[in-house]
């Protein structure tokens, strides 16, 4: 299980990355991407992704 940016939507913020606890989450061409091999959704840690809780941008962290 993993989340997805959409890239179309991201502004690339930054906000996501360091919020991510499995450090799937970095920058590529101009936009971030989820690496979805080492992303858990932050399960069983927190109740929902923290990507997506703090993400300014409606739709742009989507689960895969």
């Amino acid at each position: 299980m993993a989340v997805k940016i959409v890239e179309d939507l991201c502004t690339s913020c930054g906000d996501c990355e360091p919020e991510c606890p499995t450090a799937s989450i970095s920058p590529k061409r101009g936009v971030f991407v989820v690496k979805e091999s080492t992303c858990t959704e932050c399960e069983p840690d927190y109740d929902s992704p923290k990507c997506m809780d703090v993400c300014d941008v409606d739709d742009c962290i989507v689960y895969a």
